[in-house]
């Protein structure tokens, strides 16, 4: 079995706190799935995001909370607390890269989130990069594609 390898980063601290975020994951730090998503740029990225926004804002706010990935990466905070605490971590990532799930396993080693990646989920040309190479209505089609799959895949009963 080889053995991983790190890269070491150095982020600065802050004192600053933002009361919005801390209510808003006080006030949802009950829900059973947390969602956290690639934030990345690109075109899968955006779809990843998109997805995830439709899932927790629209589809299922009931059972699920989108987390705030840089909130909770860079400081210690309510945001870490809904990773930290949730029983059930959703990482929508946008390509094979991961990089939502390592930057949380990071701060969070004992995290376990259910790694889905969202490009896997819809039909389209893998050249493609920049969110300007796609419609929006195609962008949001793809969404709505990994939506309902993460959905589904929530709705199911977990094997415990």
């Amino acid at each position: 079995m080889a053995t991983a390898e790190f890269e070491t980063v150095q982020i600065e601290k802050t004192s600053k706190v933002c009361p919005m975020c801390e209510d808003y994951a006080r006030q949802h730090a009950d829900k059973p799935v947390v969602v956290m998503s690639c934030e990345g740029a690109c075109l899968r990225g955006e779809v990843a995001r998109r997805a995830s926004n439709l899932l927790c804002h629209t589809l299922a706010p009931e059972k699920t909370v989108r987390l705030c990935l840089g909130g909770a990466f860079t400081k210690d905070g309510g945001q870490r607390a809904l990773a930290k605490g949730s029983a059930r971590v959703v990482a929508v990532e946008g390509c094979f890269l991961e990089c939502a799930s390592r930057m949380m396993k990071g701060v969070v080693p004992e995290l376990a989130a259910e790694v889905v990646i969202a490009d896997r989920l819809y039909n389209f040309d893998r050249h493609l990069f920049g969110i300007d190479e796609m419609p929006e209505e195609e962008i949001n089609e793809h969404a709505g594609e990994v939506a309902n799959s993460l959905l589904v895949m929530i709705s199911a009963p977990t094997s415990a």
